[in-house]
This record gives structure tokens, sequence and C-alpha cells, in this order.
């Protein structure tokens, strides 16, 4: 487990190595400042980050959906660490204390939206975001300022590299909220990466009483598995994915072929929660299937406090995550790591070790 290595008290560094999108392709390992924190922010050592969909999109293509690079971003939102230095304020978890990261700043905006909602506010940003600009630099940085709101303390039962999925987990765990209650009933789950396989893991816990994981590579399945899938599919078993006929689907693919996969597979009066994000613009699925069985499709977007959920899940032991990672690099080969992480064949979530003691 990486550990802090500023002693509580001692002066920072005035700059830090970190991972940083210039456009598409052009992905780097660079050393950027570290600013004076705000009086509401803790300086945070970061240990370990887990690399995103959206990392990889920023770096593949210099865009996540319709949020486009214009400058360079410091990418990473799932991210563990400890707090090398508390608010100037008072406020927030004191110094030396291990804790996770909900990414998420909500803000009012003009469009209206659910109170109990604010994953939905329309100024809502995100750590390692282009979604606006300037853009909203991430924290795959050995050392980040962070506001105090944002930080969970860990408990007694969570490592920092665990803690490093608390975040995907959080997205997981919301999808399987937004289909009620899931207990006794058949559950399909198309696409077994890590969002897929958290979900896996969350329906597990809640008491779903078959579950079916679809992928089409052997490992995402041979994760799925391990973390409670009670059967797996090949993606490409049309007619063995329509019998599942499930009651709940978590679509996570982010394809048009897993969302069609998804309403052919579901039972009439089923519903389908679509967490997996598709590209924008109209996608071609047999949306006539959809009507004619009365599916519900619900969207699931973030998630808000549900990480407060995760973190006393993983703390009690009743979240078993540990088959989700399958990687972990240190910071200088970050560049390897992506490459890896963009190989959903052979990977689930790999983790960036920002502890100085793993460079090289």
């Amino acid at each position: 487990m990486a550990t802090s290595t500023v002693s509580i008290g001692t002066a920072l560094p005035a700059s830090g190595p970190a991972v940083v999108a210039y456009a598409a392709g052009d992905l780097r390992i660079d050393d950027v400042p570290l600013a004076a924190p705000a009086p509401d922010e803790a300086v945070i050592e970061v240990a370990y980050g887990g690399i995103c969909g959206s990392d990889l999109h920023y770096w593949l293509h210099g865009a996540a959906g319709e949020s486009i690079l214009k400058a360079p971003l410091v990418l990473g939102h799932e991210i563990s660490g400890t707090v090398v230095r508390a608010a100037a304020d008072g406020g927030g978890p004191a110094a030396g204390t291990a804790v996770a990261v909900h990414p998420a700043t909500p803000a009012p905006g003009a469009a209206r939206f659910p109170a109990d909602r604010p994953n939905l506010s329309p100024g809502c940003t995100y750590l390692g975001s282009a979604a606006r600009y300037p853009h909203t630099d991430g924290a795959f940085s050995r050392y980040v300022n962070l506001p105090v709101r944002m930080l969970r303390p860990l408990p007694d039962g969570i490592d920092l590299r665990t803690a490093a999925l608390i975040e995907p987990a959080s997205v997981a765990w919301h999808a399987v909220a937004r289909a009620g209650n899931v207990a006794g009933k058949t559950v399909l789950v198309i696409g077994s990466g890590p969002i897929g396989a958290l979900a896996i893991a969350v329906l597990k816990r809640a008491g779903a009483g078959r579950i079916v994981a679809v992928d089409m590579h052997a490992k995402p399945l041979e994760i799925a598995s391990a973390v409670g899938a009670d059967e797996v599919l090949a993606a490409g078993g049309a007619e063995a994915i329509a019998a599942v006929e499930a009651d709940v689907v978590i679509e996570s693919s982010g394809s048009h072929h897993g969302l069609a996969s998804a309403i052919q597979g579901a039972a009439r009066g089923g519903t389908v929660v679509m967490v997996g994000l598709l590209p924008t613009g109209p996608q071609p699925v047999p949306i006539s299937l959809a009507i004619t069985r009365e599916l519900e499709l619900l969207g699931s977007f973030r998630f808000n406090n549900e990480i407060d959920q995760v973190i006393e899940a993983l703390a009690d032991g009743t979240l078993f995550v540990d088959p989700v990672v399958t990687h972990e690099f240190p910071l200088a080969r970050g560049l390897e790591a992506f490459e890896v992480a963009r190989n959903s064949a052979e990977s689930g979530k790999v983790l960036l070790d920002f502890s100085p003691a793993r460079e090289g």
C-alpha cells in the first residue's frame, strides 16, 4: 500500500508529476506546479488513481463525448490519497487522514433539476473534465488541492489501493439503485468492463437472484464470474441473450449494439438501466421492441451520496471488488498503463501508483 512521503508540517514541493492530455494521441507525464490551496482546500498526496474510459477518450480522441480539449488537461478522477496539509479554515479531515474523493461540484444552472439529484445540475463540474472552459483539471498528480467537501475519510478496513475503486463503484451503485429493488430478480449485465463488473458486485450484495454477464472477451467474463455473476454469455449470442428474459438489465457497454442486446434480453415489463455512455447523435436500436414490451428505459449518470454507502459496504466486507483490478503501474510508466487500459480484452481496472518509491 502506498504511504505518504511528505512529513506532516514540512514544506510542500513547488511542483509534482502529473498525467496531462494535450490533444488526441498526445499524453505526457509533466511536472506541474502546486498552487497555493484556497482556505477550504486540503493538500492531498495521491496514492492511487484508476484509469477511466473518459481518460482514455481524452487521450485517444481529444474529447470525451461533447467535451473537447481546448487546452492541456490533467486527467483523473478515480483517486485515493492522504491529507498532507489540512484546510486553513479548519474544516475537513486532519493531516494524515487517508481519503477517497467525490469528484463532482454541483452548481446551480438555468435549467431545473430535482433537488435530491445534484448529479443532474447543469452547472456541475467534474475533476478531469473538458466540459467547460477553462477546463477542470483532474487529480492524476502526485499532489493536488481539493475542497474538503470532496473528501471522504477512509474507515479501518479499506486500504488506499482498494479506495481507488470507490468512485467507479459509486457509479455502479447508482445504476443499480436506479432499477429499484433487485432482490431475487434475474439481472442481465451487458458489458463486463470495470463498471459492469462493479455493477455485478453491487447486484450480488443486493441479493439479485440470478446474474448473467455478457461481454465480447474472455477476460472481462472471468472477472464477472469472480465478483458474482452466475452465468456468462458471449456478446454475439443473440438468441442466448434474448432467452435470459431479465427483469432488470444494466447496459454498461456504451455501444448501440449493447443497448440493442439489453432491449432484446429484457423480459416484458422489464427495466433497462443505461449507464454506458453512448456517442452523441442518433443510435440504431430496436426501440419498437421496447415499446411493445413496455420496457422502462432509465438513464444513469455519475452518482450522488451513494459514495458513502459504497465506503460502508467496502469497510464491512459486504462488497467484494478485488478481482476488478488487473494491473498496476508506477506513475513513471503511466503511458504504458494507458496502453494496457485501452485493451479491454486483456485488462480490467488499471491503477496508477503515484508513490515515488514505485518510480522507474
